[in-house]
């Protein structure tokens, strides 16, 4: 149920400059680690000695050393060494593509000969000094798809975050779905309105009265395999809007990296990247502070959905237009789920 010969932000380089770091992708358990010259390393989470997990050991000079007995194990998954004993013809561990870009560091968990680096997104915010990004990491027990619902669709923000960035006009102005390749974009604009509470604070954060009038405007972009990139922000009512001048407006990408761990868990790398103000740390702090507290909105919703679908498997869902965005994301993941089975199936009819 999730695409594997795919690039997945797997963590960020501070989890593992200190010690290894298990984690499991795609129902695959990896540990990460930094190996020689701080060189970034993936290999199954499992000593071949006594299958206990690599990452409850810790690295020394670049070797990933079990912390049961000492097995050494070095970036290609072999075993170069172990305290009174012979270890070198133990078979090597499976070692997955990984590459520490834009910040994140990203993992494939197919076929490793497919692992094209140059597949991985550019972010354009990631490396220019005149954007600002801060973020953080959730973990949350449900299907990897009902998040990317959830952010394809942002009719929620109207009920579950009244207190911060909902607010009425939202329901009301209705969204615009297109197709473009494998990009799916959903769009949404509100002309003449109050900025809600969230906006408010960015606009006094950028030197703007927080009581004027604003277009508002939302334009939710999913790649695949997970990867939803929203273009959200605020300008002065009649200005432009999305397009109004520098001086005229407070614009950011929210930016959601959603990892699979299993059929019903995933990991949710969430940030804001933002272009006004960027030298100010304190009001990246206060915005990834804030950002924070409007996802863990989203945590008891989405985890008591995914209880309820277990709890009724044979209920079907219906979709609205509001779903739009969520359902064509889905046919993209389908159809890149059908291209990876489709290899296998055939060398099974041929053998």
């Amino acid at each position: 149920m999730f695409p594997k010969n795919v690039w997945y932000v797997a963590c960020t380089p501070e989890e593992i400059d200190d010690k290894p770091l298990g984690r499991t992708v795609c129902n695959e358990k990896i540990v990460f680690f930094r190996a020689e010259e701080g060189k970034v390393a993936a290999v199954e989470d499992f000593c071949p000695h006594r299958g206990a997990p690599l990452s409850l050991g810790f690295v020394r000079d670049g070797q990933l050393v079990c912390g049961y007995h000492g097995l050494e194990m070095n970036c290609e998954g072999k075993c170069s060494s172990m305290p009174g004993q012979r270890v070198r013809g133990f078979p090597a561990n499976r070692v997955y593509p990984v590459v520490e870009r834009h910040g994140f560091v990203w993992v494939w968990t197919g076929d490793a000969e497919q692992a094209d680096p140059a597949l991985i997104p550019e972010l354009h915010w990631a490396n220019n000094p005149d954007w600002a990004y801060g973020g953080g990491l959730y973990h949350i027990q449900c299907d990897y798809r009902l998040m990317i619902d959830n952010l394809m669709d942002l009719t929620h923000e109207t009920y579950i975050h009244a207190s911060s960035i909902g607010q009425a006009e939202i329901e009301e102005a209705a969204p615009e779905t297109v197709v473009n390749g494998d990009e799916v974009i959903t769009r949404r604009e509100m002309e003449n309105i109050t900025a809600p509470p969230f906006w408010q604070a960015a606009l006094r954060g950028n030197n703007m009265a927080e009581d004027m009038s604003v277009d508002r405007w939302q334009v939710c972009r999913f790649t695949p395999p997970s990867h939803v990139l929203i273009e959200v922000g605020v300008a002065e009512a009649g200005k432009g809007g999305v397009n109004a001048p520098a001086e005229s407006r407070v614009a950011s990408v929210v930016v959601d990296f959603i990892t699979p761990e299993t059929e019903t868990s995933h990991w949710y790398f969430w940030g804001m990247a933002r272009n006004f103000n960027p030298q100010d740390e304190a009001l990246t702090e206060r915005i990834r502070e804030g950002q924070g507290k409007i996802f863990a909105e989203d945590l008891e919703m989405l985890e008591s959905q995914q209880k309820n679908l277990l709890a009724y498997p044979d209920r079907r869902l219906l979709s609205l237009n509001i779903d739009g965005g969520g359902v064509r994301a889905r046919r993209i993941i389908d159809r890149l789920l059908a291209e990876e089975a489709a290899p296998a199936e055939g060398a099974a009819v041929a053998g």
